[in-house]
Parts: C-alpha cells; structure tokens; sequence
C-alpha cells in the first residue's frame, strides 16, 4: 500500500465475552499528528493500541489506515507500523548496536548497520553504541527500543506509555525526539498517564474511561482537563 497520511477508528468495539474493553469508539489521526490516549488502568488504551496495530482484531467498527480497512491494505501494512509497548523488546546481551542491526534485518533493510549507526547517533548513543544493553538505564534503554521501532520509517507509531520509569532528562530527550518524528509526518498515538510531561506535545487528545470516549469543554491545561473528563464520564 502506498504511505498513508490518515489513521481513522470508525465505531470500534472491543469485547472478551460480556466484558467490553472498547465501546463505539471514533476519531482520526492525521499525519504528523501525536495523539494521546488518557485515561485510568483499564481504560482501554492499551486494547486500542494494540487493535491500531493490527495485533488484535476489533469485534465491532474498523480502523482504516489512508481510507482503506486493515483487511484490505495489504500484507505490508505491518511494515509501516512502529510499536513500542512494556516490554521493550531488546536483548540485554547484546549490545545497541547488535540489538538494532539484528531488528534492521528482521525489518529487511539491506543497509541495516548503516541505520543502526545513524539512530544511535540520533538517540546520543553513539560512544555507548558497543557495550550491551544490560549495563544502560532505564532512560537509555527507552531510546535504543524507540530507535528501534523507528527504524524501517513506520508511517504510524504507537507508543504504550513510554514515559514510564524516565527521569526528567530523559523525558526531555523522548519529547525531542517524537517532535522530530512528528516533523517527518509520522501519525503518533500514545496512551500515557505522564500528563505534565506531554502537556503542549500532543496535537489532539481521546480521553478514555471504561472502555468509551468521554468529550469534554473543558479548557486549561492537560490535567484540567483529565480531570473534567473523568468527572464528566462518558456520554453516548
């Protein structure tokens, strides 16, 4: 399929038996859009990403990624998908530079130690590119993983709260980072409960809570308006 610039979630439900993850859910990402997915544990955020991701097949409604459903885009619609979930999916005996030229092959890049060497570059990595991962921090090993789901140039990037466990500095460099990502027109969707950390990042935010949107007036800063959006609970 060709690169798409629009990610759409049209009447989206999700259910396990009587349990209902997602309910009726609809919204658009543009591209070089970074849209958050806000919420308590349970919301359904993580339901949603991974349904984004085509891992997870939705029980009602669709998601159509440049206006046509995942069923119908083809079988590379996967390679334009970048995800980065709990797990950071990274070998710790490895080094950085090992970890991404093995996840470069996998991807099918033919010149995966040249982009190997250019994300840790771009990550600050460059002098740790050589020692394994099991000695970086938390911080650093959150960069490598997401120069990880970066490097094939995914057109959609879903992140599963990417800011959990960082410090301040790494914060700052994740937020750099997805502002550059966002500059090359990457849709981004990310489910986060680091709401001061991306308070003026995101283009556009779908507040959840029990598995359905809640649309809320409120106006202010981010966690004003988590705030309302919970007291205000969801509306059919």
């Amino acid at each position: 399929m060709s690169d798409f610039t629009q990610v759409a979630v049209v009447g989206l439900g999700r259910h396990y038996g009587r349990r209902r993850a997602l309910h009726d859910l609809t919204f658009t990402a543009q591209a070089g859009d970074i849209l958050g997915l806000l919420g308590p544990n349970g919301a359904g955020k993580s339901t949603l990403l991974a349904i984004l991701g085509t891992l997870l097949a939705p029980s009602a409604g669709r998601v159509e990624y440049g206006g046509r459903a995942s069923a119908d885009a083809g079988s590379d619609l996967r390679g334009r998908i970048g995800m980065l979930g709990h797990d950071l999916f990274l070998y710790p005996e490895l080094t950085a530079r090992e970890n991404l030229v093995f996840f470069g092959r996998l991807y099918g890049l033919t010149d995966a130690a040249a982009v190997a060497s250019a994300a840790l570059e771009r990550a600050g990595l460059a002098a740790r590119a050589d020692d394994p991962v099991s000695s970086f921090s938390r911080g650093m090993r959150q960069r490598v993983a997401l120069e990880r789901a970066l490097l094939h140039g995914p057109r959609l990037l879903l992140l599963d709260e990417p800011f959990t466990g960082l410090d301040q500095a790494s914060s700052a460099a994740l937020v750099v980072r997805l502002r550059e990502v966002q500059a090359r027109g990457v849709v981004t969707v990310l489910a986060t409960h680091d709401l001061d950390v991306v308070d003026g990042v995101l283009s556009d935010v779908v507040f959840l809570q029990g598995g359905r949107r809640v649309v809320t007036g409120a106006a202010g800063a981010l966690r004003d308006r988590y705030r309302a959006a919970m007291q205000d609970g969801p509306r059919s």
